[in-house]
Order: structure tokens, then sequence, then C-alpha cells
């Protein structure tokens, strides 16, 4: 292999132009591409900028043209030549140096390369798997290459944002207390304490309210965090947050201010104007209307109530369902009233995933209404079913009737599964919205008690505090959801500061005092001391990337992911320890080690 003594890299391959033509430069990258046409050899040379074609012609330099010949793809390259224009004919319009090309008068192979078992380009088809077990070279490719320097640029322009906005960044304990609400901790053994275990952080929530305690008044962090919880595609086991504290502030102040970190993000990493103020929507409102605490409003189709519409009719189970509080939404498909039967039939298999036992339907075609449950209504009640949903001759009416939470579930999919198949979704299209006024606690059937929707740190809305010891379960809590095309991509609220409340808040959930204070004994200790007025936000960085670049899995913008069994492939993590690293941290497993694992 060649060295590069005598040479020194002068420009990358995206710094070339036509303005350079006749300039000597130095250049180092990957073969992308060779083609060899008899006495002149073509090199598509490309490094983290771009790409840019290489010539070397056997007539003007002989020996460099006879090693540009033992080149193949993926070789380390320095190229010292000449900067020249292409022809007219030639010039490639699809790549930014196009209009140019190097003449090569100097070659060094810096190294070899296998063939990669994947070809190095955009748009690659090949299993998810085998991308993530040569993940290196996964991540040669361009279009890998720009996720990543988006998400360099974005938390770039956050800590740009936030610094002249007045907030310091400061770090928070990677090694910390377990207090497993919620998802599963990630455990961690103390050797030097034995039996004792640390975990990692779901969050640093307790610590950035400690440093609201502390007076340091505006925290953020782009911080790690780690959640033993099963896996999706927006989901990881290890993740990255943007985490954001503020005392002083109220709701609205908050959430102005991440509107225009929003604006500001999109215009300096993607030169997009993006309106505000947002879009609120109460909890109550988006479920009613969407069936869902984080709609997509990229389409219209919302859920209507039409259980009025059908009372008293001699549709048994309509009856039976609002007999016993529950109730009858529908949807309207506009213009798909010739949907062929198959697929009816497979949009009740579809809603039969999400709890709904039937659905009923209604098309209203030009030959009339076509439906098997309207032979149980009056020709008034068809007239008020269609007046309460807008139908129109066209249109087709999707019909759930179940328990609230049952309908809102299986409408609300079935609502974006029809949407994805018509075709109603612009991909390009920015839907942000905030959902607020979320219920204050969610119980839990199988555990038999409250739960906090969002965690026991949220402060409920002031009109509601006094119901925590009467009726918590209509309490309304100061949270903050923000929504981007239907996924969350924030989440945050106005926090407790007063002991009693949160020790009140602590017992609604089912913890005695003392587990309280084994808990979170300093954190109420602290309150204690002064604690001003805070609130605060995280949001889901590896999320919000993957919305702004247009991809499908948080996968394609994280460096090193984990797969959907949160495993690594390439480095074969989680892996076995031996005998001997369990017996120093005084950890014994009823798992039998598969093979021998050495020191």
């Amino acid at each position: 292999m060649d060295t590069m003594v005598g040479l020194k890299r002068t420009h990358s391959c995206n710094d070339l132009n036509k303005a350079m033509n006749g300039e000597t430069v130095v250049l180092c990258g990957w073969v992308a591409r060779r083609r060899d046409h008899g006495g002149l050899i073509f090199i598509d040379l490309r490094d983290r900028s771009g790409i840019v074609q290489i010539v070397f012609s056997s007539d003007v330099y002989a020996d460099i043209f006879k090693k540009a010949e033992t080149v193949r793809s993926e070789y380390v390259l320095c190229v010292k030549g000449k900067v020249g224009l292409r022809s007219a004919e030639t010039v490639n319009v699809n790549v930014a140096t196009g209009e140019i090309e190097i003449y090569g008068e100097e070659l060094r192979i810096l190294n070899a390369a296998k063939t990669p078992p994947f070809y190095i380009q955009d748009n690659v088809d090949v299993d998810e798997l085998l991308r993530l077990k040569y993940r290196y070279l996964d991540l040669r490719r361009p279009e890998m290459q720009r996720n990543l320097m988006l998400r360099h640029h974005v938390t770039k322009a956050m800590r740009d944002f936030f610094d002249h906005n007045g907030f310091v960044e400061i770090e928070t304990p990677m090694l910390m207390k377990s207090s497993p609400e919620g998802a599963r901790d990630y455990l961690v053994p103390s050797r030097v304490n034995p039996g004792k275990f640390f975990a990692l952080p779901q969050s640093p929530q307790i610590f950035k309210q400690i440093l609201m305690v502390a007076g340091m008044e505006r925290y953020f962090q782009i911080v790690r965090c780690f959640r033993d919880e099963d896996l999706r595609a927006d989901r990881q086991p290890e993740f990255t947050q943007l985490d954001i504290e503020m005392s002083f502030l109220d709701r609205e102040e908050i959430l102005v201010m991440m509107e225009n970190m929003i604006a500001y993000l999109f215009k300096e990493t993607m030169n997009m104007d993006i309106p505000t103020p947002f879009l609120r929507l109460s909890y109550e409102d988006a479920m009613a209307r969407y069936g869902s605490d984080k709609p997509d409003l990229r389409f219209g189709m919302e859920l209507m109530d039409i259980s009025d519409a059908v009372r008293g009719s001699d549709f048994k189970v309509f009856e039976t369902v609002l007999a016993n509080g529950g109730q009858v939404k529908a949807i309207n498909v506009k213009g798909y009233s010739q949907i062929p039967r198959r697929e009816l039939d497979g949009l009740v298999e579809y809603v039969n995933i999400y709890g709904a036992k039937g659905l009923a339907w209604i098309c209203y075609t030009a030959e009339g209404i076509k439906s098997p449950i309207t032979k149980f209504f009056s020709e008034e009640k068809v007239q008020q079913i269609l007046s309460a949903t807008n139908a129109q001759e066209g249109d087709l009416l999707l019909i759930i009737a179940d328990k609230p939470a049952v309908v809102a579930a299986a409408l609300g999919q079935l609502r974006l599964e029809m949407a994805r198949r018509l075709n109603l979704i612009d991909p390009d299209a920015l839907a942000f919205l905030w959902v607020v006024d979320f219920p204050m606690f969610e119980y839990d059937e199988e555990e038999k008690r409250w739960t906090a929707m969002h965690h026991p740190f949220t402060a409920p809305r002031d009109e509601d505090a006094a119901l925590i010891d009467t009726n918590p379960g209509q309490m309304k809590a100061k949270a903050y959801d923000m929504i981007l095309n239907g996924t969350e991509i924030g989440g945050g609220s106005i926090r407790i500061y007063n002991r009693d409340l949160q020790e009140k808040v602590f017992k609604a959930i089912g913890l005695s005092k003392e587990e309280a204070m084994e808990k979170f004994g300093y954190l109420l200790e602290a309150f204690e001391y002064g604690t001003p007025p805070h609130g605060g936000i995280a949001f889901g960085l590896d999320r919000m990337i993957m919305l702004m670049a247009k991809r499908s899995s948080i996968r394609d913008v994280i460096a090193f992911p984990k797969t959907q069994s949160a495993t690594d492939v390439m480095t074969q993590a989680p892996s076995e320890v031996s005998p001997a690293q369990l017996k120093e941290l005084s950890i014994k497993t009823d798992i039998v080690l598969k093979k021998p694992v050495s020191k």
C-alpha cells in the first residue's frame, strides 16, 4: 500500500467547480465506481462531501494508468490531478461536480478493500440486518451521511438557540437511583457496593427539577436515555432527547418558546419557514375528533359521533352498545363508495386488531344507499345518519360501535389506514400542533390503581387540585405534547414544586409515605428549601430528525442503532460475560452459558 508522504489533501470533492479549471488539486476518498474504456479509466471518487470523476489516460501517464487498472470499488485513494471542463455532451447534471473532471497525474492506493456485501449507493435494496452488521459500509452511503450531517446541524442549531435565550447546558448523571415507574430500568451493578445497583437514566427528570431548586433557572441538555422496553420503528433501548427546564414561566410562555425553537431549527437546517403559533387541541378534542392524542392533521376525515342519529333504531348491536354507555362513531371516506367488497371484508379484520368487534358500512352510490344495516333503519333515520356525516353521493361511511376507548383506537387507526390507501397524506406537509389538558391520572385495571398519565411530577390544573382527595380521575394536568404529522416529538408539563402536593400525588398512585421517601426522599427534601415554579419539556431527538429526513425508522438517523430485538449485530452486544466477572460483581445467574467465556 502507498502512503500520502509528499502529498497533502487540498480539497474535498464537492469543493471543485468549473471556476477552478486548470488548477492542480489533491483529493482523498473511496472508489464509488470504476469504468475501463480501453486507454481511459474513469473513477468516481467519493468522500463525505460528494463525488467527482477522475480520468486516467494511458497516453499521458502510462505508469499511473497501470496502477489505476488494479483499483476496485471501495479502495481508498489519494489522487493528484488537474481540474478540467467536461464537454457539453458529457456534463452530468445529477452531481454537483458534473461540469468538471480531474485529469489524474499521480495516484496513491492507500488501502485495498474486499468486495462489499451490498452496493454503496442510495436506495439500496438489502436486508436491514445485513446493513446493520456492516454498519461502517452502510454509513458510507450518501443518504446515510446526509442523515448524520442533518443530525449534526440540528443539534448545533439547538445549542445556538438555547444559548441565545439564556439557557445553560448542564450534564446530569448517567448512573442514578432506580425508580421503575413506567418502563423498566437498565441496571448496572456496583462492584464497590456489593448487591447494589445503579440505573441508567430513563430521563434526567428529577435532576433537572433539582437544578431549578439550585437556581439555574434555564437548563438544557442533549442527553442519552435508556429504557428496557419493547421496541418499534421509532423506539430504541438507548435514545437521545433534548431535555429542557425553566423557572418562572407559565405554560403559554413555554409553548411559545418551544415553537420559536422549532421554527429556528427548520429555518437554520432546512431553510423552511414554519408558521407559528401552532394549533392547540385539548386531549378530549383530539380523542373525540381523531381517536388519538397524537393526531395527524395532514388530512381531514375526522371521527363523527352519530350516536343520536342511530338511537332508537331496530339495529340491536347499536342499541346494546348505547345502552351500556358506549358510542357509535363514523368516518366519511369521500369519493370511495365503489370500494370492492373484498377490501371491505379486510377492513373488518383490520379493526379487530384494535379491539373492535365489527365494522358497519354505508355506500352512498349513484344507484342509492347500499349497506347491510340500513334495513334496520327508517328512511328518516338513514337521512339523519347522512346529515350527521355530511355524506354525499360517492361517499363511504365506516362505522364502529363500542366502548369509547375501543372506538377511538379502532376508528382512529382506520382513519389513518384509509388515508394511506387513498394517498391523502402529503409527504412534504408539516402539521404541527400542541395537545394540552391531559388527564392527570389513568386507571390501571390490572394493578387496580391510578397511574400518572405523564409522570408523577406533573402539576394538576389549579382548578382541579382539590379533586385529588375525592375524584382524581376527573383531574386535568398542566401537561402538553408537541405533535408532528401524527408523531409525538416532545412532551412536558408544569411541575409540582410543593412537597404537600407532591406527596398527595404519590399517595394517589399507590406509593406509601415510606416508599415515596425511599424512592424520592431527596426531591421531597429539596422542595422545602425554596423551590421556584418551573416547567419543562423533552423532545425525542431521534424521532424529530427521522421526520425531518423523511425516513420511516429512527435507525436510519442513528449512527449505531440496535435491532428490534435490542441487539447490536455488528459488535454482537449484548454478550455473555465470564463467571469471574459475575463473581467480582457479586452476581449469580440461573442462565447456563452456552460456551466458555474467557477473561
